[in-house]
């Protein structure tokens, strides 16, 4: 059994667990293969099969000698949550990951997303990469670790979520009334991509997010074009305008105060970005963009400054349903990401007070007739998910030094990012468990992460494997 091994294994280096998962992926990639099939073929959205993939985790680590078990509340998924101590260790490392998925319109697929298929050198199916690779590769580190008589040099904890691509909104509730048990000295987030050009990268921060949802309103109820198009005034192109008074051709936020209050990044931390590779011209004939916002500044800078982003429009309809009508009210989606420094609810109040002064009456709830009456523009303006605010660890931190000395026995040199472009809740454990983060992403930059289609290129697993060694001998 692994517990018993473990008594007499030889305290592993990252370089020493790179070998042996090296030797091991190398030697059993059916095996790996065949496991992760089988979690990927488990539907990752809805109560019972949420709780089934939990099952199957917790299973999975008590096949390598983890003391495992589920983390319940009422109404959420379980959380997975495992324990490998190593005599005589130090300090605690704790592992991150999700295991729930974004919902899939299997008519976009190529393949079934729950049929796990390979081809082209990649994995097809949802959590594919995101976020179940991490999973997988931890578990294959371990097993390769046994095999060549190595224990890690920390005690290991691992902790996987359901409810990520939700926003992970009970994960406070679930820290505080986990807190000793999910005690740490560090927490490694392993979610997200490697570099796009195909480089491991290390994130030592993650953006906060608010959204909003903004509706303005014209008539009470559609009216024809012809009859009233030049008198009703029509929401749609109210709202064109407000979204457009919010940026300028740059891309540059004019909602007043919107950079507010961010956190300088520290003299290492802006190295880190002055040395990150340019990965300008390829995004933009990947992506065929003709331009680029943000005067000329690289991505990877503008990663370390909020953004405002319309994610989604309605009103009236379109194609073969449209109609020759002025529409009765407009809608837009609104997502800010946030840095260091600036707090969800100063970024909504800011947006909010930036539409009043475009002449709006805002309101919180469904205008009745009288309010719509008494107000040339009236716009109702929500959050409709809770926000949270961005965190950041210092690279410049002893164990920080020591993960990126792992990582790169394992990939070489590393593109190290203050913050990653992505949102993530880790401020629960940066403020609340008192803990630093730093994120280890795995999987490959297009596998279509959150589209139909998602996918997972082997290489990145075989070479994630042998990075989650190298961190659990750290």
């Amino acid at each position: 059994m692994f517990p018993a091994l473990l008594l007499l294994a030889a305290m592993a280096q990252p370089n020493s667990a790179v070998d042996a998962a090296r030797a091991w992926h190398g030697a059993h990639q059916q095996q790996i293969l065949d496991e992760f099939f089988e979690l990927l073929r488990i539907p990752n959205a809805g109560p019972e099969r949420l709780r089934d993939n939990a099952n199957f985790i917790r299973t999975m680590l008590e096949k390598r000698g983890v003391s495992a078990r589920l983390l319940e509340m009422d109404g959420v998924p379980p959380a997975v949550y495992g324990e490998l101590r190593t005599p005589g260790a130090r300090r605690t490392i704790a592992f991150y990951a999700h295991y729930d998925g974004q919902a899939v319109r299997p008519a976009e697929w190529k393949t079934p997303p729950f049929e796990p298929t390979i081809r082209d050198g990649r994995v097809w199916a949802r959590s594919a990469s995101d976020d179940k690779t991490p999973i997988i590769a931890l578990v294959a580190a371990l097993d390769a670790m046994r095999a060549a008589n190595l224990r890690p040099a920390a005690n290991i904890k691992f902790f996987f979520e359901g409810e990520e691509e939700g926003g992970s909104p009970h994960l406070e509730q679930v820290a505080n009334n986990y807190k000793d048990l999910l005690a740490a000295d560090l927490w490694l987030i392993c979610d997200g991509p490697v570099h796009q050009t195909g480089r491991q990268q290390i994130a030592f921060g993650a953006r906060g997010i608010q959204t909003a949802r903004i509706t303005v309103y014209g008539p009470n109820h559609d009216l024809h074009s012809g009859h009233y198009g030049n008198w009703a005034p029509n929401p749609a192109m109210m709202l064109a305008h407000l979204l457009a008074s919010m940026k300028d051709d740059n891309g540059r936020v004019l909602v007043n105060g919107f950079y507010d209050g961010i956190e300088p990044l520290s003299a290492s931390e802006k190295a880190a970005v002055a040395g990150a590779p340019d990965t300008e011209a390829l995004l933009k004939k990947e992506f065929a963009l003709g331009r680029t916002e943000g005067g000329g500044r690289p991505l990877v800078e503008l990663l370390n400054l909020p953004s405002l982003n319309v994610r989604g429009l309605a009103s009236g309809s379109t194609g073969a349903a449209a109609r020759t009508v002025v529409p009765s009210t407009a809608t837009a989606e609104i997502d800010m990401r946030l840095v260091k420094g600036i707090e969800p609810d100063a970024a909504f109040a800011r947006l909010v007070a930036h539409i009043r002064r475009q002449g709006f009456y805002v309101v919180d709830r469904e205008p009745d007739a009288a309010t719509l009456t008494t107000h040339p523009k009236v716009a109702l303006v929500v959050a409709p998910e809770p926000g949270y605010r961005a965190s950041r660890t210092s690279m410049d931190l002893e164990i920080s030094q020591q993960v990126i000395r792992a990582v790169e026995a394992a990939r070489g040199t590393v593109v190290k990012l203050p913050t990653m472009g992505g949102s993530a809740p880790l401020w629960i454990f940066t403020d609340l468990l008192k803990t630093p983060t730093i994120t280890i992403p795995i999987a490959n930059y297009d596998n279509n992460q959150h589209a139909a289609n998602e996918n997972l290129r082997l290489e990145n697993l075989w070479q994630g494997i042998e990075t989650m060694a190298a961190l659990l001998a750290m």
